[in-house]
């Protein structure tokens, strides 16, 4: 069936209304897969109808930062208009849910939420829907949409498309359709020219669409993740989570500043190793020669290099490709794979890796417009390398092809981050205690369950050890806590900044004394206390002394020297920020924490005052304080000024 292309959004909006008959059950994809516009143009079409309904299937609705001070409004409008473009058409139907004010014909159901964004909005904690990601298409399914809307790349001089960054949900959601036996939704693709062109496994056959939108004018553009600075803490993360990488293993990462840390980790050990092992030296004294790192990683540069195989791509995997890491490519045939690993290939099974070998497979990309262009710029034998395709072949090991998956991801290692972990093993990444859902589940429990399941797989959950708020330092190792998202029960390694705690197959004294190992000196006492009252630490139990280092000030004091070298740059994989603006990312982010509390905020306010003007002209000029006018803009001057020069070294 030829697809019937379109060139308003007016004309899609009446299709979609003669096709469901005003009862629009719609699903979209995550992340920037979503047609922002088209969705916004259904929203309308609804919104203020009362005769109309739509519900939306969806996850990961991306909205532009918004500022809340008058200094966050100064800094960040600049930057907002410029990173994503004054044009950039914001989801009506997500403001509208974090504000509350969604209209009772409009539903929107979400398995994964903008991290933090959606905790005090009403509407978006009732309809959150909590599943892991490969059970998403079968739920989906089970509601009967009668529309899929998507955003996807038309190949440049042709006429194909493909999915290109978010084939994850959409095959496998048809095939659940079909499987329950349910008529197939009207299909309904949006052209984005900005897109990039990927094909293989993400591109459609002829006629998978409906409806084709090709609206003329520029596009906004893409949504695009400013990247953010790297902490001491995420470096000492980062930095032990690169020698737990196997050369000629499996990689998968999240996304964040502890993902950067490690990637960083992964091209200084492969690219400057003597530099590497020092640091590293530095910071865990015996760590690279420990039983942990001999056994699950390594130290050495990636002879073999590594295969990439993650529910999302972003720009670490760039990177890594880019330093020649990411380089060990896999073919889907099973008998090929398995000579290859008993060092048996034939000459045709090399030459086969060469011209249909990926070195990366991912069921959807985000992250900095950097990594958008280098997936348009690629050479043809190499974009060939990448294979976007479906969720239920990344994140699991049972879609059919077991024994195929288990010999392309040997040695592999799964990276994520979680918010807290209890003394026990359990981990806490996506909820709140009160049952307030900051993010998502999303992969992550699929990602340690694999693992698991895997002879030589290792999952690792990395976590900050101390987290605060208000002003107030809090441990992110806790005795007990009301939510868990990873049980006990699939404990592995756990990472802090102050170590690498190995929990697999430990018994519960031994994961208690391994935890309190990776524990922030301040709340050692008080969990090895809670410890010993349920009777999981002998009463004789003392800490070493060697933990009553484990604290920020001697992190920073044994990083300090190699951040003055340029070994660990603030934004080591790529900065969307000027100079000046990172200048002044790091001096909000101090007076942030200076004024947290209401002794902090008198404190500081009369520093500033006695202060003087800030000699940093560039930065005060970016803040439109250049010349303040009034009381209120004099001060915050002077707090910028302070601000700047505290963080000036």
């Amino acid at each position: 069936m030829t697809p019937r292309e379109l060139a308003s959004l007016d004309e899609a909006i009446a299709e979609i209304l003669r096709h469901t008959g005003g009862r629009l059950r719609v699903a979209a994809p995550l992340g920037i897969g979503k047609p922002h516009r088209l969705l916004n143009a259904i929203y309308d079409a609804v919104a203020d109808h009362a005769d109309r309904s739509l519900q939306v299937y969806t996850a990961l609705s991306l909205t532009p930062p918004s500022a809340g001070s008058d200094l966050e409004r100064r800094f960040l409008q600049p930057f907002v208009d410029r990173h994503f473009g004054e044009d950039f058409p914001r989801l009506k139907y997500a403001l509208a849910q974090r504000a509350d004010a969604l209209p009772p014909n409009v539903r929107v159901e979400e398995f994964y939420l903008q991290s933090g964004a959606q905790l005090d909005s009403a509407q978006s904690q009732q309809d959150y829907a909590s599943l892991n990601y490969t059970h998403v298409a079968r739920t989906v399914a089970a509601h009967g949409i009668n529309v899929l809307v998507q955003k996807v790349a038309r190949e440049p001089g042709g006429s194909r498309l493909s999915l290109s960054s978010n084939p994850d949900l959409t095959f496998d959601l048809l095939d659940e359709i079909a499987g329950l036996g349910k008529p197939r939704p009207l299909m309904v693709a949006e052209i984005d020219p900005q897109l990039p062109w990927l094909g293989g496994s993400a591109r459609t056959p002829d006629g998978f669409f409906d409806l084709v939108i090709d609206l003329p004018g520029p596009a906004p553009k893409l949504f695009a993740l400013p990247r953010q600075p790297v902490s001491d803490a995420d470096y000492a993360i980062g930095l032990r989570a690169s020698a737990l990488v196997r050369d000629g293993g499996t990689l998968q990462i999240g996304i964040g500043s502890l993902s950067d840390a490690i990637c960083h980790g992964l091209i200084l050990r492969h690219t400057r190793n003597e530099e590497y092992r020092l640091l590293l030296a530095a910071l865990a004294p015996g760590f690279a020669e420990s039983e942990l790192v001999h056994r699950v990683g390594g130290t050495e540069p990636f002879r073999l290099g590594l295969y990439g195989a993650s529910e999302l791509v972003n720009d670490g995997f760039m990177r890594l490709a880019q330093a020649g890491i990411l380089r060990r490519r896999v073919l889907d045939d099973a008998e090929a794979m398995r000579r290859i690993a008993d060092n048996e290939a034939t000459e045709e099974d090399r030459q086969r890796l060469d011209m249909e070998g990926r070195w990366l497979d991912g069921g959807f990309y985000l992250g900095s417009n950097e990594l958008y262009e280098w997936l348009r710029s690629l050479p043809d034998n190499q974009r060939r390398g990448i294979g976007m395709t479906r969720i239920s072949h990344i994140n699991e090991l049972y879609g059919g092809n077991e024994a195929l998956e288990r010999l392309q991801r040997r040695d592999a290692r799964f990276f994520n981050s979680c918010m807290m972990m209890t003394a026990l093993g359990a981990a806490v990444s996506d909820a709140l205690a009160d049952g307030r859902v900051v993010s998502g589940v999303g992969g992550q429990y699929n990602f340690v369950a694999m693992a698991h399941a895997l002879r030589d797989g290792r999952s690792i959950l990395m976590f900050r050890a101390v987290r605060e708020a208000r002003g107030v330092a809090a441990s992110s190792v806790l005795w007990n806590y009301g939510h868990c998202t990873i049980p006990r029960h699939l404990r592995d390694i756990a990472i802090t900044e102050y170590g690498a705690a190995d929990l697999r197959g430990a018994s519960d004294s031994e994961c208690v004394q391994r935890m309190l190992s990776v524990c922030d000196a301040r709340f050692q006492g008080q969990l090895l206390s809670r410890a010993k009252a349920a009777k999981k630490l002998p009463a004789a139990f003392g800490l070493a002394k060697r933990l009553a280092t484990n604290t920020p000030e001697r992190l920073a004091a044994t990083l300090r020297p190699y951040r003055q070298m340029g070994l660990l740059p603030d934004y080591p994989l790529g900065s969307d920020f000027t100079d000046t603006e990172q200048r002044l990312v790091r001096a909000l982010g101090w007076l942030k924490s200076a004024t947290s509390t209401r002794r902090g905020k008198l404190r500081t306010a009369i520093s500033a005052l006695l202060h003087g003007r800030s000699r940093d002209a560039q930065a005060m000029a970016r803040m439109q304080l250049a010349s303040p006018k009034g009381l209120g803009e004099r001060l915050s001057a002077r707090l910028v000024g302070l601000a700047l020069s505290k963080t000036s070294a």
